[in-house]
């Protein structure tokens, strides 16, 4: 199929059909850090996914494309409601997000009353109309330390990060059985080997990985904050446990130093790309600028509902609502 989507396409230039389409949709084009390096470089942004949604409500961009996966696209337009949003492949999904279908998620809040429902983002648009607070990898801990003590914890959908979050603020949760692929496709065994070979290389690793690489870090933390501690870490070094295309951007903002993916089994990082993140490609990004499709949607009685947890992790985040209650949450929504 890309190959003869490329080949249909020889002989344009992409990056100055991209960058005419960009300025007549009056579009800014987002790229997740998992992305290609091709992708990267075309985009008005660069980041985590929260983080872009926000950067182009900001804007007076009239078309958002998104090049990321699907729940990351349902976010911009939650918080753009307005604005055209666009993905370059619709079956650029998530693990992480297929983990946790919204009827199941429905049915096990409901027996859970007594729980507050703290959703990880990387969740569908459905499921967060579900939970009581939406939080990031960077903002969960502070959202879990504002809660009551006695506050019961329910925690979806990575069950990873959910355990490394209950080790961390000393916390018991009820975990959801969910993983991430890239981030349980890395090896022990390989990383210790990388370890022996560079024994001075600090390790950094993002929380979805399982227990057995996170104990092997030294900084753990959201892609961002990977990112930072590798620029600004004295080592020349650097080990990076999460999706390695991030490496793109660690090279060109600090290309003196070296960084070097964590390992699969295979003892490649190669295993450990993200196969949803891939679908996206600079032709499929051309024919979404150019048609405005695959246009995502969310019906608007969803998005009000799934806006709700979303704003209320910005508040307590920014401690606007650091003496959070057990009453203030709101009740589970029953359907979808």
């Amino acid at each position: 199929m890309d190959a003869r989507l490329r080949d249909s396409l020889k002989g344009l230039d992409l990056r100055a059909e991209i960058e005419r389409l960009r300025k007549e949709r009056n579009a800014v084009i987002l790229a997740h850090y998992y992305q290609t390096p091709e992708l990267q470089d075309l985009a008005d942004f660069v980041g985590d996914s929260l983080e872009l949604s926000r950067k182009a409500a900001e804007t007076n961009a009239d078309v958002i494309a998104f090049c990321g996966v699907r729940f990351m696209a349902e976010v911009a337009k939650i918080l753009s409601p307005q604005k055209t949003v666009i993905l370059p492949d619709m079956e650029a999904g998530c693990s992480l997000e297929d983990s946790c279908p919204p009827d199941e998620f429905g049915a096990f809040r409901a027996a859970h009353p007594d729980h507050i429902s703290l959703t990880y983002i990387n969740c569908s648009a459905a499921v967060k109309a579900h939970s009581d607070i939406i939080v990031t990898s960077s903002s969960a801990e502070k959202i879990i330390n504002a809660l009551p003590k006695e506050q019961k914890i329910l925690f979806a959908p990575d069950k990873h990060l959910g355990a490394w979050l209950a080790k961390k603020t000393g916390r018991e949760m009820l975990l959801w059985d969910g993983t991430c692929i890239v981030h349980e496709a890395f090896s022990e065994t390989e990383l210790l080997k990388l370890k022996v070979q560079y024994p001075d290389a600090p390790v950094a690793a993002h929380p979805e990985c399982p227990a057995h690489i996170l104990d092997h870090a030294d900084m753990i933390g959201s892609t961002s904050a990977i990112l930072k501690f590798a620029l600004e870490s004295p080592s020349d070094l650097i080990i990076v446990a999460t999706e390695p295309h991030i490496i793109h951007q660690m090279e060109k903002q600090a290309p003196h130093k070296t960084f070097i993916g964590a390992p699969g089994a295979d003892g490649k990082c190669s295993c450990n790309m993200c196969p949803y993140m891939a679908l996206n490609t600079v032709e499929k990004l051309y024919l979404a600028l150019r048609d405005l499709k695959p246009e995502l949607t969310v019906p608007e009685d969803l998005r009000v509902r799934a806006l709700l947890p979303l704003n209320r992790m910005l508040a307590i985040a920014s401690g606007a609502a650091t003496d959070l209650t057990p009453a203030q949450t709101m009740p589970p929504v029953t359907g979808d």
